[in-house]
C-alpha cells in the first residue's frame, strides 16, 4: 500500500492522553495531519471493553496508532479484542496501523507482554510495530515521578542496565510509520544512545536539578508489599516486579538501532532530557 492511500484521512490515535499517544498527536497535528485522538475520557471516546465506542473512532481513519491494555492492571485477552479491532478497523477502510508493544518477549506476572503483535501481524492490515525500552518520561510524568520529587526511588532493578528512550523519540517513529512509506513490516526495537543502571539514571536527575535524589535497589518482595502498602493490587504489583526484575537479570542491557533506522538521527540522550524536563519545574520541591 503506498502513503496515498491514507493521506488525507484522519488518524486515529488510541491512548491520546496518554505518554506515548499524546505526542503522537502533537507531533502529527504539527505536520498538518487531520487527527482523532481518542480515549476513555476524550472528545473521540474509545474504550478497548466497550465495542460500541469502536466504530465512530474508526470511521473514515486512514491510520491507527494502537496502544493496548497489557499494562493496565485488567484482565486483557488480545486475541479477541485486538482481532476484533483489526477486523473493524479493515472494514472501515483503515489501510495501516502502528502498534506500540514491550522490548520484551518475556512473561511479567503470569501475562504476555506481545499477545497484540500475532494479531496485528494478522490482520491484513499494513502495520509496523515499535518496542521501546523504558521511558524517561517515568520519572518525570509516570510511576518514578513521586520518588524523585521525595529524594528516594525505590526499585527492585538491582544494577541492572537499561536504554532509557525519549517518548518524544517513540512518537516521531511512530509519526514516520503512519505518514511515510517505507516502514510498513518493519518492527522497530527502540532505544535510548546508552545503557544506564537506574542509579546512574537519577545521578543524571540528580545533576539537572542540583538535588540530591538516590536510588535504593529493593528485593521484588520488598517492592511487592510497598505498592500493595499504597493500595495497588497484588497481582499488579507483582507484574510491575517482575518487568523492572527483567532490567535486574539484565534482559534489556542492549542497545538497538530503531529510532535512526526510522529517522536517519540519533535519539536524545537522558542528560539533555533531564535538563529540558528539570527546567519545566516538574522536580521542584
Amino acid at each position: 500500500m503506498t502513503n496515498e492511500a491514507v493521506t488525507g484521512k484522519p488518524i486515529l490515535v488510541l491512548g491520546g492522553t496518554g505518554k506515548t499517544g499524546r505526542r503522537v498527536a502533537e507531533q502529527l497535528r504539527a505536520g498538518g495531519h487531520a487527527v482523532r485522538a481518542a480515549s476513555r475520557s476524550g472528545d473521540t471516546r474509545f474504550d478497548w471493553y466497550d465495542e460500541s465506542t469502536w466504530a465512530a473512532a474508526l470511521e473514515g481513519a486512514g491510520a491507527v496508532y494502537m496502544v493496548d491494555m497489557v499494562d493496565e492492571p485488567v484482565e486483557w485477552n488480545p486475541e479477541e479484542s485486538v482481532r476484533s479491532f483489526c477486523r473493524q478497523a479493515a472494514a472501515a477502510g483503515v489501510g495501516r496501523i502502528v502498534l506500540l508493544q514491550a522490548r520484551t518477549n518475556e512473561d511479567a506476572g503470569g501475562k504476555s507482554l506481545i499477545g497484540s503483535e500475532d494479531e496485528v501481524r494478522d490482520s491484513g492490515l499494513e502495520w509496523t510495530i515499535l518496542r521501546p525500552g523504558w521511558f524517561t518520561q517515568n520519572f518525570d510524568e509516570g510511576i518514578l515521578l513521586d520518588g524523585i520529587r521525595a529524594g528516594e526511588v525505590r526499585l527492585p532493578a538491582g544494577e541492572g542496565k537499561e536504554p532509557f528512550i525519549d517518548c518524544d523519540d517513540v512518537a516521531a517513529v511512530a509519526v514516520a510509520a503512519l505518514t511515510e512509506d517505507g516502514h510498513a513490516g518493519r518492527v522497530y526495537e527502540l532505544s535510548g544512545p546508552r545503557l544506564l543502571t537506574f542509579g546512574e539514571a537519577v545521578a543524571e536527575i540528580a545533576a539537572a536539578t542540583g538535588r540530591e535524589i538516590r536510588y535504593v535497589a529493593l528485593t521484588a518482595d520488598e517492592y511487592v508489599a510497598e505498592l500493595v502498602a499504597e493500595g495497588v493490587p497484588e497481582d499488579y504489583a507483582r507484574m510491575v516486579a517482575d518487568l523492572i526484575g527483567q532490567i535486574r537479570k539484565g534482559k534489556g542491557a542492549y542497545l538497538s538501532t530503531g529510532v535512526q533506522d526510522a529517522l536517519g538521527r540519533a535519539p536524545r540522550d537522558v542528560s539533555e532530557w533531564a535538563k529540558q524536563a528539570a527546567a519545566t519545574g516538574v522536580w521542584d520541591v
